[in-house]
Parts: structure tokens; sequence; C-alpha cells
């Protein structure tokens, strides 16, 4: 059994004393894992960073081994960004999440060349917004995407500033005022492009996506949302503060 594929890093794991498990995101081939050996070397050591694309093969003597990864890098996201440490987070975060919330080995097309969209764009202004719409398309690409077209509760089109944790739905200024301690509120930049975008409008994006994601998405997990997409969002807040 083999194959070969582009991948994306998702994670990497010491195993035994100089092997590693990798975990990518792979075009073909969904979230795979295999066994690195060597991987843990000095020479390998910057290879396996998250958000690394690889070009990869994997061989196994049946289909559900492990098997075994040999990678070469294509391309080192990680290294552009380690002087950038909001944008090193949010691909952290992205990783993270993609490693604990996409079944294994199940083909999710579109989303290999999303994730690389994503990441190419972290060093460029405004990639908050993009990170937070990235985010948005995530819960869709699993089947959890949230309905932001119209009001839940009266159909109107205009002033939707609210999403409802129950449905997803958006809801209406005029609908949502008298329960909006229990709504979530909804950034105008989810909904059109806007020029000037809030950093309060970011941790409320943040702040909503985190909701369906920890809800729908991660519930089963026993930690919900990965550590690093909380650090994201508390990096968010201190620098609003």
């Amino acid at each position: 059994m083999d194959w070969t594929d582009d991948g994306i890093v998702l994670s990497a794991r010491r195993h035994g004393e100089n092997a590693l498990v990798v975990t990518l995101l792979t075009k073909e081939h969904g979230r795979h894992a295999g066994l690195v050996r060597g991987g843990a070397s000095a020479r390998n050591r910057g290879l396996y960073q998250p958000g690394n694309r690889l070009a990869v093969s994997w061989r196994a003597r049946l289909s559900e081994h492990l098997g075994n990864f040999s990678c070469e890098l294509q391309r080192s996201w990680a290294a552009r960004l380690l002087q950038a440490p909001l944008p090193l987070l949010a691909l952290s975060a992205a990783t993270a999440m993609l490693d604990s919330a996409l079944p294994e080995r199940a083909p999710v097309p579109g989303l290999f060349e999303s994730v690389e969209e994503l990441i190419a764009s972290l060093d460029n202004p405004g990639w908050q917004i993009g990170y937070i719409r990235w985010e948005l398309a995530l819960l869709t690409e699993l089947g959890f995407g949230l309905d932001l077209s119209a009001c839940a509760a009266t159909g109107e089109v205009e002033e939707l500033v609210y999403v409802s944790p129950k449905s997803g739905r958006a809801v209406s200024a005029a609908a949502g005022g008298i329960y909006r301690d229990k709504l979530l509120a909804l950034p105008g930049f989810l909904l059109a492009q806007e020029a000037d975008v809030a950093p309060k409008d970011i941790c409320d994006g943040l702040k909503l996506t985190g909701y369906f994601l920890a809800k729908y998405v991660l519930g089963d997990t026993r930690d919900g949302l990965p550590a690093a997409r909380q650090r994201l969002a508390e990096g968010f807040m201190k620098a609003m503060a």
C-alpha cells in the first residue's frame, strides 16, 4: 500500500528516541498520520513545523496500518512568521483545530487549497479578517454553517447585529434587543467588506466562530478548543486592552 501526495503539517509528536508521528492535511487523502523515522533529528528539526508544505510518500504493508512517511520540504510557512507573534498563533490555531476536528483519512475536497491560501495571507494587512472568515468557512465545510442571510425571528435582512447561540442564525437589532445579553455579537465585516474594522470586531468574530467550533465540531473532545486557538483569542484581547 503506497501513495504520493502534497501535505500541510498539522502536528508532530515524538515516538521513541528519534522518530515522529506526523499528521498531515493532504490534498487527496484528507488528514493522515504516518511515522517518520529520524524525524526528531537535528537535521529535520525545522521540517515538521505546523503549516509547512511537504511532498510526501506513504507506505504500509496494510491500509489500516500507521505506515511510514517520506517527506521533502516544499515551502516553510512557519519560518516566515517567526517575528510575528499573532499571525504565528493563528497558524498554530488553524493547524491544531484541523488536527482535532477532521476525521482521519477522509478526503475533504477544496480544504487543502483554502488552508494554504489562509497561511499565505497571514503576513498581509487585514489577515485577522481573513482568518475569522476562514473559520466561518470551515464550519460550513464540516456541515455546521451559520445562516447570516436574514433575521431568524422576522426575516429582515437589515441591521443584523446578533447571532443566536442555539440556531446559528442572524438576529436583527430590533428582534434581539431584549435578549442581547444571551446573543452573540455579529461583526459587520462578516456580512460585507468594511474599510475600518475595530479591534473589538475582531474579538467578537473570534468569539462567534470559536463558540460554534467548540459546540458543533469539537464538542465531543475533552478540552474543547485547542490551546493554541484559546491563546489566539487571548492575544487579541490583550492587544485590545
